[in-house]
């Protein structure tokens, strides 16, 4: 998993966010506070699980991403709904903007993906403006992303040293290290998304299969060892129902929990 942006782009992330997470744009937008007149810019944008909701507060929004087919979908989801904003394909870590050009700076499940994290919350302060808002939305380690992750790593080589597992933005210690500088007023809230609408753990070990980029990665990394591969797909399934809160025989459902990051910009001067 060495190639960021194409893995982005393998399968259909769109319809993964829709599918699984559609809810947690609106919620932080919601959080947020984002409304009328704000200059709003969303990193990690994917196709606009949050941007678009923002923009159609009558904010002015500007969706930011490392992957320029997401950043496609994107607009063509948003020119469906007839929604107006600017998309822009950026590195989170080195980011086009001026200094303190946002009132709200968002990111739900996208900058945590940013290899250098203390480059990239350093850009998310950088861009800010005073008295401003910076919105995030992270997995947490122990919660259910986390450990689907840590599965499918586990068939991967050994992560470069010094890598940090981008499920840290989801810890409270880590996140206060990296946005707890003085002139920032943090608020750490741990919530969960429900999915609930798969016919059992094997559908929802399909879905994520045939459409999210990580997954499909891992496979195509071990394509060339077929043991090594069935033992990845055993291995999902096995977390898959392991993890499912449904009774019985009444289908899947799964509670991913993640850290809802509030952080206000003290008011300049």
């Amino acid at each position: 998993m060495s190639d960021p942006v194409g893995i982005w782009a393998l399968g259909n992330f769109p319809r993964v966010s829709r599918e699984t997470i559609g809810t947690t744009g609106p919620l932080l937008v919601a959080a947020c506070g984002v409304g009328p007149g704000q200059r709003v810019l969303d990193v990690g944008a994917g196709a606009g699980n949050v941007a678009i909701p923002a923009a159609q507060t009558g904010a002015t929004v500007v969706a930011s991403d490392i992957t320029p087919e997401l950043l496609r979908a994107g607009r063509a989801i948003a020119d469906e709904a007839s929604v107006t904003l600017d998309w822009v394909h950026a590195d989170a870590q080195a980011l086009p903007f001026a200094d303190n050009a946002f009132d709200v700076v968002t990111s739900a499940f996208g900058v945590m993906f940013a290899p250098d994290h203390a480059a990239a919350a350093g850009e998310l302060l950088r861009v800010c403006a005073p008295g401003g808002m910076i919105g995030l939305l992270n997995w947490t380690p122990g919660g259910w992303a986390g450990e689907f992750f840590r599965e499918v790593a586990a068939f991967l080589p050994p992560q470069a040293p010094g890598f940090q597992p981008p499920s840290l933005w989801g810890d409270e210690g880590h996140v206060r290290e990296l946005l707890g500088v003085p002139d920032v007023s943090l608020e750490l809230e741990r919530q969960v998304v429900v999915i609930d609408h798969f016919a059992s753990p094997g559908e929802f070990i399909g879905f994520y299969r045939a459409n999210f980029g990580p997954v499909i990665a891992a496979f195509a990394s071990i394509a060339d060892d077929p043991a090594r591969a069935a033992a990845l797909e055993q291995a999902l399934l096995d977390f898959a129902r392991r993890t499912n809160l449904a009774p019985a025989g009444s289908g899947a459902r799964y509670e991913l929990e993640y850290l809802l990051v509030r952080a206000r910009l003290a008011f300049g001067g």
